[in-house]
């Protein structure tokens, strides 16, 4: 009997186990999620969403600052989208924050932190019309592989210059333009200077006018003969490349929003022939800094698409950290938003090794000059100045090519090698080569490598040209092998 009653005993509490472990399994996990940690308002304001999920109630605790507005403060179980608006420009001269506590009562808790940068300079957005579509249907990837059709070049130290054309012979002129297009370079890409020496007012950010309508009548040179052209805010002695930092965002994002409407105002009637670029090579050097950058390269493309017409549609060029292949795939996990989706492309530039592929006076801190690069191009006469495998080699171009690839490109986002160039060392200024014919020979062979290797690897190539390949001033090839080198890594 007592067999019977224990062997009850045991069956009956074991049901009662079970049905509790029944129970605590069909309990669901606290969740709550919300779709971002930071947002980032414009100086002039503006809308954006959040996207609550919860499988409890929620509230937002500590929302009544006066300078934000929310379309709601609590919830039920499921996805609510609250619409966030600040609606005043922020005159403080400092950004402003709110930190948004999101709490459920199945005792998950998030926390969500605002941000509105102080208005400096005026608004240039002053004039805004509507989105128009015309002529800018293409996604990036589609633009990319228009573009990609012929060869891409830089009117490198033109516009870029305190004055324009002050470092090579001649001005961008109609006729350049038809000249470059008839060599084959279908895309090219202008480094333009705006702070630097055109701002008619600097305490505004206002662009010399007269500047503005000779940028639009290059731009226009390309356009009309169906020659892609690439705009961007290039080094400008550094006011944004070098400050990629907490003191400094808050004046630089100003800066980018003023120059940026103004550009984008000038130029909003072009079609999808012109591209606008953030900048050119800016230091970002670990997580916090890429996440600056990153807001810069928002508050570019706020500021272009604010303008509205074909601006609500342009595709947009932004960089990676320092430019630089390598540094970028590491650091530049996540694109900056831009509201209107496929738009973006990515810029890098690549003068692997530095020693080669930049001109100086003599060895530098950073490194010896090296005459002679690639397989086979090997120097008897001045070994000292060989490229070495743990210096730059093919290998080293190929990996860091490969890491751009993988991490951009294969992932559907374009990519332009917006610089390179290997320059021939035949400037008596600097310092010659010994073994001339194997120094021209490599500089042949890196041009051609660096090309057909990012070409391979769905990148498009820009070759630095600043008059050492070109005469600007005749429209006439002054040398010959490097255009060959170029035209033979398209092949």
């Amino acid at each position: 009997m007592k067999t019977k009653y224990f062997f009850k005993s045991v069956v009956f509490f074991t049901a009662i186990i079970t049905l509790f472990a029944c129970k605590k399994a069909k309990t669901p996990a606290p969740e709550l999620t919300v779709s971002m940690s930071t947002m980032m308002f414009a100086p002039d304001g503006g809308s954006q969403d959040i996207t609550i999920t919860s499988n409890a109630d929620w509230s937002i605790s500590n929302p009544a600052f006066s300078w934000l507005q929310l379309s709601a403060t609590s919830g039920k179980s499921g996805s609510t989208v609250i619409h966030a608006t600040v609606t005043s420009p922020n005159g403080t001269g400092a950004s402003q924050s709110a930190i948004l506590y999101i709490s459920s009562s199945n005792g998950q808790a998030r926390r969500l932190t605002v941000t509105q940068a102080p208005t400096i300079y005026p608004s240039y957005n002053t004039s805004s019309i509507a989105p128009d579509m015309t002529g800018m249907t293409s996604t990036a990837v589609q633009l990319a592989a228009k573009m990609g059709t012929g060869m891409g070049m830089n009117f490198g130290n033109t516009m870029d210059s305190p004055n324009d054309g002050d470092w090579v012979s001649g001005k961008i002129t109609d006729a350049q333009v038809k000249f470059v297009k008839q060599l084959g370079f279908s895309a090219v890409r202008i480094p333009m200077n705006w702070v630097w020496t055109h701002l008619s007012d600097r305490k505004k950010a206002t662009i010399d006018p007269v500047w503005l309508a000779r940028v639009k009548q290059v731009v226009g040179y390309c356009v009309n003969n169906g020659v892609y052209v690439i705009v961007n805010a290039h080094a400008d002695l550094g006011w944004l490349e070098d400050n990629v930092n907490d003191i400094k965002k808050d004046s630089v994002n100003a800066m980018q929003k003023a120059i940026w409407e103004q550009i984008a105002t000038t130029l909003r009637d072009f079609d999808e022939h012109l591209l606008f670029a953030s900048t050119n090579e800016p230091k970002a050097d670990n997580a916090g800094q890429m996440a600056i950058l990153n807001g810069y390269h928002e508050t570019f493309i706020n500021a272009v698409r604010s303008t509205g017409g074909r601006n609500s549609y342009r595709v947009l060029v932004v960089q990676g950290a320092h430019a630089d292949p390598t540094t970028t795939a590491t650091l530049m996990t996540t694109m900056p938003h831009d509201p209107v989706p496929n738009k973006l492309m990515l810029e890098v530039h690549d003068y692997t090794p530095a020693g080669f592929t930049i001109l100086t006076d003599g060895d530098a801190s950073w490194g010896k000059m090296i005459y002679y690069w690639g397989a086979g191009n090997v120097s008897t006469i001045e070994p000292s100045r060989n490229a070495t495998p743990g210096n730059g080699d093919e290998s080293a171009i190929t990996t860091e090519l490969q890491g751009i690839k993988q991490n951009f490109v294969d992932k559907g986002i374009p990519v332009i090698l917006g610089e390179y160039a290997a320059p021939r060392r035949n400037n008596p200024n600097n310092p010659m080569p010994l073994d001339t014919l194997v120094s021209n020979r490599s500089v042949d062979y890196w041009n051609t490598f660096m090309t057909k290797t990012a070409k391979t690897d769905g990148i498009l190539p820009f070759y630095w040209e600043v008059g050492n390949m070109l005469d600007r001033a005749n429209n006439v090839i002054i040398d010959q092998r490097t255009y060959n080198a170029l035209v033979l890594g398209y092949k």
